[in-house]
């Protein structure tokens, strides 16, 4: 019988990964003393897209290279997380330059690459059985260290906003210093090239295929509300600590999704919870327009249930991709369909970027029912002959 993980392994992996990934979307946090100190209206779209374009760059090469292969994993993370650290920190000193801030945000997003795809070859490394419920709580930690920020500027509301990039910046280093006492695990996998011309065969299996379209849907919706509600709170007139403390539970929620969506799949499956949440996040997308004029608490607790569930399914897409693509071609195809997916990202969120200026509030989030709607037309193939796997 296998030996067991040492208990400390998971946790390790899970906060290191919190704490790198705060700095994903620091600058959001702070949007509005940015947008007052450059004279900008708007800008959340365009700050976060830098980022995502930096994580499919970083992912491509990464993979190209074979980085993760060539180096010790938890050594490249440790490497990976400083450097995003040291990027985010500039941010301060070369505010003055939109330009180079933007630039800045693609290096933060590109050194991510080495930060949330290794972290979870770490785990797998360690976690061969269960891999579900370990990736529940590692894209767990990825959601909490995206809502982290948010925290930070609430609880330090009276900070001026180069604390709250200074103290992300610390979280990094100390993820990155956290995940590298981790050792490589007994299951390390030594991936070959990247062949993307063989990815093709992987889209001709019906499951892949339903799974990665999911995904992609998913992915439409998830870092767009990310970045776009607290714009919805501050319209509705949400301010403040307020808005910032709001903005961190919602979410925050995420995780809740993903490690409670990794236990509920090993009972269910994982096609059931991923379509599942994916339909709760839809139905929220089309029902906002109504629940914006809603009473404070009900528009709250409908924030809340949107945010549980529009992270919760990515872990689970996550999975049933990995189970069903061909295992000649896995590696690819899951990088492959990594960027793709990010690369979605950009549209939807520059889409929301541009509507802002045109659409009343109340509207402004429908349009990522899109994401959704596809996504369960084409997913719903995964409830066939679903088992579960723990």
């Amino acid at each position: 019988m296998a030996q067991s993980p040492p208990r400390w392994i998971l946790p390790a992996i899970v906060v290191g990964q919190l704490l790198a990934t705060s700095v994903w979307f620091a600058v959001n946090a702070v949007i509005i003393d940015l947008q007052r100190y450059w004279g900008l209206s708007g800008g959340e779209g365009l700050l976060t897209t830098a980022v995502q374009l930096g994580f499919i760059s970083g992912t491509l090469l990464f993979a190209v290279l074979g980085l993760a292969d060539r180096f010790h994993p938890s050594r490249l993370f440790l490497g990976c997380a400083l450097l995003a650290a040291v990027c985010n920190a500039l941010v301060i000193a070369l505010i003055d330059m939109l330009g180079v801030v933007l630039g800045l945000r693609f290096l933060v997003g590109f050194f991510l690459a080495g930060v949330y795809p290794v972290g979870m070859k770490i785990a797998a490394a360690w976690y061969h059985g269960g891999l579900g419920r370990a990736l529940g709580f590692l894209v767990g930690a990825l959601v909490l260290g995206t809502a982290s920020p948010h925290l930070v500027q609430a609880l330090g509301a009276d900070w001026p906003w180069q604390g709250v990039l200074l103290a992300t910046s610390v979280a990094a280093v100390l993820g990155g210093l956290l995940v590298a006492r981790v050792p490589e695990g007994p299951h390390l996998a030594r991936g070959g090239a990247v062949r993307f011309s063989g990815v093709l065969r992987a889209f001709r299996v019906p499951d892949f295929r339903a799974a990665a379209l999911g995904y992609f849907g998913h992915m439409w919706e998830l870092y767009a509300f990310w970045a776009f509600v607290p714009v919805w709170l501050m319209a509705w007139g949400v301010q403040g600590a307020d808005l910032s403390l709001a903005s961190f539970a919602i979410i925050a929620l995420g995780a809740v999704g993903c490690a409670g969506g990794g236990y509920l799949a090993a009972r269910v499956g994982s096609g059931r919870v991923a379509l599942g949440q994916l339909a709760v996040s839809g139905s929220c997308c089309l029902l906002s327009p109504l629940l914006f004029f809603a009473p404070l608490p009900l528009l709250l607790g409908f924030l809340m249930l949107w945010g549980l569930t529009v992270a919760g399914d990515s872990p689970q897409f996550s999975t049933l991709s990995a189970r069903h693509a061909p295992p000649a071609v896995v590696g690819s195809a899951l990088t492959l369909l990594n960027s793709i997916g990010f690369g979605i990202t950009v549209v939807s969120l520059s889409l929301l970027e541009a509507l802002q200026h045109l659409l009343p509030p109340a509207w402004l989030l429908l349009p990522l029912a899109l994401g959704p709607c596809i996504g369960l037309v084409f997913g719903r193939h995964l409830l066939r002959r679903e088992v579960p796997v723990a």
